[in-house]
């Protein structure tokens, strides 16, 4: 019986002590290299509505994006994204050092659709919509539900100056946009998952 304790004790502690297995993984994740196996089309692939997420495990949010932009910066694989001055996320987006971009299949594809039609500050929009939040080894949220997660480390931040508008459109657009000036955020791709 002593034996039988003593054996039961050893597993727990090395239980305790194994490497973990990452919710990515657990959740029907696979990571892999976004320079080498990332199969959409870069210049459209933002025009199909992703989910932009920051914050941490006490509180987040995310929104929908269509604006963003991929390909190499200062030697890095970069993803850039913009966010308006009066959304939600853009607190989160100021206050974290990394973030997401998500994407979902036809099956979910109800997502981005809710997620870009409501606030987070009214309401827990992934609770609404029965989604799972998850952590990254980063701490960065993210979707189970997601086909697929791409994690980045902010490297640079900052707002549209109107006085670098060199073309109508911007001037155009942001003549009269009522959610404000967008901030750009480029991100080093650090972690990548799909399913």
């Amino acid at each position: 019986m002593k034996q039988n304790y003593l054996i039961t004790a050893i597993m727990a502690c090395m239980m305790m002590f194994a490497l973990p297995t990452f919710a990515q993984e657990e959740n029907g994740f696979t990571k892999f290299d976004v320079k080498e196996n990332f199969s959409d089309n870069g210049f459209q692939w933002f025009s199909e509505a992703q989910v932009l997420a920051a914050g941490n495990k006490t509180k987040n949010n995310a929104m929908t994006i269509g604006w963003g932009g991929i390909g190499t910066l200062w030697q890095k694989t970069a993803l850039t994204v913009y966010v308006a001055e009066t959304r939600y996320t853009k607190e989160f987006m100021d206050n974290s050092e990394y973030f997401i971009v998500m994407s979902f299949d036809v099956e979910n594809s109800k997502v981005p659709t809710y997620i870009g039609s409501h606030s987070g500050r009214n309401g827990d929009k992934a609770q609404a919509l029965g989604l799972h939040t998850a952590y990254t080894p980063n701490g960065t949220p993210y979707y189970t539900e997601a086909s697929m997660v791409i994690e980045c480390k902010i490297m640079y931040a900052a707002p549209f100056d109107p006085k670098g508008f060199k073309s109508e459109t911007p001037k155009n657009l942001y003549s009269n946009f009522p959610a404000g000036l967008h901030t750009m955020y480029i991100g080093e791709v650090v972690n990548a998952w799909k399913k």
